[in-house]
C-alpha cells in the first residue's frame, strides 16, 4: 500500500533538495514499491505504490497527486475523468468548487491537490480511512505523510512525545485519530481533509454515515438481490489487474468475498489462511469447509512461536506509533505465503462486522438494553430495591449474577463497554506510574469514545455502536493492521465490503434485520444463506488472534523478548516496576489469556521506543 509524503510552504522553498527523496525513502523501504516524485516552486510530493500506475498530473503550478483510485459521482467529472485522468480532474474541480468536490467522490485513496498560483492546497482521506494521512505545522510549512515515519523524515518535525496518547495506546491498543503519539502531528479521521491557503488551515469533514429508515418494516426478500448485486459489483471493481487472492479465516466476510472472486472470474479463487498449534485458537477447520465449498486453491500456514519472536522487530519498525494488535503477525504471514505464491494484490473481508452488526458485544449491549430501557420508576422502586435486599445476596450465585447485571445495565452508553477494558479492569493506578498519571487525563478515551456516539447521525444504540466502530475498532485498528502487514509482505490490499455503495446500502438497513434478537448479522447471512456453506453461516466468530499467553509461557525465545522488554520499560516511567515484576512470574500463570494482552502491550510499546524514539535520539 505505501502512501503519499510531502511538503508545501506558499511563502518560501525548502533548500534542501534532497528532502523529498529522504520522505520517498521512509515509504518504500519496506516494500520495494516504485516511487513518484514532483516537484513545484513551493512543494514537493512524493506517492510509492504497488502495481497500478500512478495517478499524477503536474504541469505548471499545479499539482494533483493520488493514492489508491478514486471514482466520481459527478457525472460532469467522471467523464472529464475519462478523458484526461482522475487526477487532472480533481484540479479542475477543486479550482472550482473548493473542498466541495470531495462530495462527490468515491472509493479507496488518499490524495494531494496544490494549486500554487493560487496558493491553495488540499488533503484528504477517503470515507472510511482506508488511505491514511497525517500533517504537522513547520515554520510556515505544511509536512504531510501516510505515517508518522515519512512526516519526521522532514529536519523541522517535532518529534516531541504526547504522553496522553501513549495512555491512550494502553487504553485502546493503539492511538486513534486525530491524534498522534507525537505531540504535533495530527491524522486526518475518516471522510477528514485539510485545505490550506496562505493565511488559513481549514480542518473538516466532507462525509459522515448518516443512519435513515432504522425502523422500517423491510423483509430480507426485498433487499437480497440488491445486497448480492453490490457485493459482485464491489469485488469486480477490486480485480485490476493484478493477480488477486483472498485471505480466508472461514468467517462469513472472508468466505463471501473468497467465493464471489471465483463467481465473477470464473476461475478458482486463490485463498490463504493461518493456524496455529494452540488449542481454542486454531479455526482453519472452517477455512477449508469454505475453500472446499467454493472449490477455492486454497493455501495454509501454521504461525510458531518462533514466527511470533521473528516478526516482533518487524513489525516494531514499520508501525510509526505504537500499535499492540498481536494478530498483526498471522496477518503478515499469511500475506508473505500469498505473496510467495505469485500473489500482489489480497482482497480482506474487512468492515462486514461494523456495517452489518457482527460483533458480539452488540448482541451483549442489547442484553443490558432490556433492562436500561425500562421505565426508571420501576427499575428504581420495585426490581432494584429487592435485588439488593435479599439477605446474603453476595452468597448466592443467581442473586450476585442479577446484581452484576444490573449495576452494568445501569451504565449509560458507551460507558457500559467500558467495562470489559483490559486497563480499567487492571486499575489504572496499579498499573501505571503516579508521575505519568499526573502528565494524562485518564478520562480522554471515554470521552472521546461519548463523543462519536453521541454524534452519531442515528437514533438507535445499535447504529450509535456501529457508527463508534468503524471509527474506533475499523479505521484506527483493523485497517492499520492489515494494511502494514501486507505492506511488510509486499503485495496490495483491497478491501470489498467497504465499496460507498455497500456503505450506503448497510446504513439504510433497518436496526432489526442487523440485529435480530442476540443473532448477529440478521441479513447478511439470511441474504447469503444459499450461497454461504451451513457450519459458516452458524459458527461464532473467532478470526486470526494470536494464543500470545500460552506461547509466552512455553516458549523460551519468545518468553526472552518479553522479560527482556519488559525490563527495559521500567525505566520510562510509564509502568509501575511492581507491577511489571509480577506480570510475567505471577499474573501470566494464572490468566494466560487476560494477562497475555498487557504483556504483548508494554512489549510492543517498548519495542517501539527502541526502533522510534532511542534510534531517533542517536542519529
Amino acid at each position: 500500500m505505501s502512501g503519499l509524503a510531502g511538503w508545501i510552504n506558499f511563502e518560501t522553498s525548502v533548500s534542501s533538495p534532497d528532502l523529498i527523496d529522504r520522505m520517498a525513502g521512509r515509504l518504500s523501504r519496506f516494500d520495494g514499491s516504485a516511487v513518484n516524485v514532483v516537484r513545484g516552486s513551493r512543494c514537493a510530493i512524493t506517492r510509492a505504490a504497488l502495481g497500478v500506475a500512478p495517478a499524477i498530473y503536474h504541469t505548471s503550478g499545479e499539482i494533483a497527486v493520488i493514492l489508491g483510485q478514486v471514482r466520481f459521482s459527478d457525472p460532469m467529472l467522471a467523464r472529464h475523468a475519462r478523458d484526461e485522468g482522475a487526477a487532472k480532474a480533481l484540479v479542475s474541480g477543486f479550482r472550482e468548487r473548493g473542498p466541495a468536490i470531495l462530495e462527490s467522490l468515491q472509493g479507496a485513496f488518499a490524495l494531494a491537490l496544490i494549486l500554487e498560483k493560487e496558493r491553495r492546497a488540499l488533503l484528504a482521506v477517503d470515507r472510511v480511512g482506508t488511505r491514511p494521512l497525517m500533517y504537522a505545522r513547520v515554520n510556515g510549512s505544511l509536512v504531510f505523510g501516510s505515517d508518522a515515519a515519512a512526516i519526521n523524515a522532514h529536519p523541522g518535525v517535532s518529534r516531541e512525545i504526547d504522553p496522553q496518547q501513549i495512555f491512550n495506546y494502553l487504553y485502546f491498543h493503539m492511538v486513534p485519530g486525530p491524534g498522534s503519539v507525537y505531540k504535533h502531528h495530527v491524522r486526518l479521521n475518516p471522510g477528514g481533509y485539510v485545505h490550506l491557503t496562505t493565511n488559513t488551515l481549514e480542518t473538516g469533514s466532507y462525509w459522515k454515515v448518516e443512519y435513515t429508515r432504522e425502523s422500517e418494516r423491510l423483509s430480507v426478500a426485498e433487499l437480497k438481490d440488491e445486497f448480492r448485486d453490490l457485493i459482485r459489483t464491489s469485488v469486480r471493481q477490486e480485480l485490476d489487474g493484478a493477480r488477486i487472492g483472498a485471505f480466508l479465516s472461514g468467517g462469513t466476510d472472508s468466505s463471501t468475498v473468497s467465493g464471489v472472486i471465483g463467481e465473477i472470474t470464473g476461475e478458482p479463487a486463490r485463498t490463504y489462511s493461518i493456524g496455529f498449534g494452540a488449542q481454542d485458537y486454531d479455526e482453519t477447520r472452517y477455512a477449508r469447509i469454505a475453500a472446499r465449498h467454493f472449490g477455492t486453491q486454497h493455501h495454509e500456514y501454521y504461525v510458531t512461536p518462533q514466527d511470533v519472536a521473528a516478526a516482533i522487530p518487524k513489525l516494531a519498525d514499520i508501525y510509526a506509533e505504537p500499535f499492540g494488535n498481536s494478530s498483526a503477525v498471522p496477518t503478515y504471514y499469511c500475506a508473505r505465503m500469498a505473496k510467495a505464491d505469485g500473489i500482489t494484490k489480497l482482497l480482506a473481508g474487512d468492515g462486514g462486522d461494523e456495517l452489518f452488526g457482527g460483533n458480539a458485544r452488540y448482541a451483549t449491549q442489547y442484553l443490558f438494553s432490556l433492562y436500561s430501557d425500562l421505565p426508571p420508576g420501576m427499575r428504581q422502586r420495585l426490581i432494584e430495591p429487592i435485588a439488593f435486599a435479599i439477605p446474603w445476596g453476595e452468597r448466592l450465585l443467581p442473586v450476585r449474577k442479577l446484581r452484576s447485571y444490573i449495576r452494568q445495565a445501569s451504565l449509560p452508553m458507551p460507558a457500559r463497554l467500558e467495562t470489559y477494558n483490559l486497563l480499567e479492569r487492571l486499575g489504572t493506578e496499579k498499573v501505571l506510574t503516579p508521575e505519568f498519571l499526573r502528565a494524562v487525563d485518564t478520562t480522554r478515551p471515554l470521552t472521546m469514545l461519548t463523543e462519536v456516539y453521541a454524534q452519531a447521525h442515528a437514533a438507535t444504540m445499535l447504529n450509535r455502536m456501529l457508527a463508534m466502530d468503524l471509527k474506533f475498532t475499523l479505521a484506527d485498528n483493523d485497517l492499520p493492521k492489515v494494511n502494514k502487514s501486507t505492506e511488510l509482505a509486499g503485495v496490495d490490499v483491497g478491501y470489498p465490503l467497504l465499496n460507498d455503495e455497500l456503505i450506503a446500502f448497510a446504513a439504510c438497513l433497518p436496526v432489526k434485520l442487523k440485529l435480530r434478537g442476540t443473532k448477529l448479522r440478521y441479513f447478511f447471512k439470511q441474504a447469503l444463506r444459499d450461497f454461504l456453506p451451513h457450519e459458516v453461516i452458524t459458527k461464532t466468530k473467532h478470526g486470526f488472534g494470536l494464543p500470545i499467553g500460552p506461547w509466552l509461557q512455553h516458549d523460551r525465545a519468545l518468553r526472552e523478548i518479553a522479560c527482556d522488554s519488559l525490563s527495559d520499560i521500567k525505566r520510562r516511567g510509564i509502568v509501575r516496576p511492581e507491577f511489571v515484576d509480577d506480570l510475567l512470574d505471577t499474573h501470566l500463570p494464572s490468566h494466560p489469556g487476560f494477562y497475555g494482552t498487557m504483556v504483548w502491550l508494554l512489549m510492543m510499546l517498548e519495542q517501539w521506543h527502541k526502533y522510534h524514539v532511542d534510534s531517533a535520539e542517536r542519529s
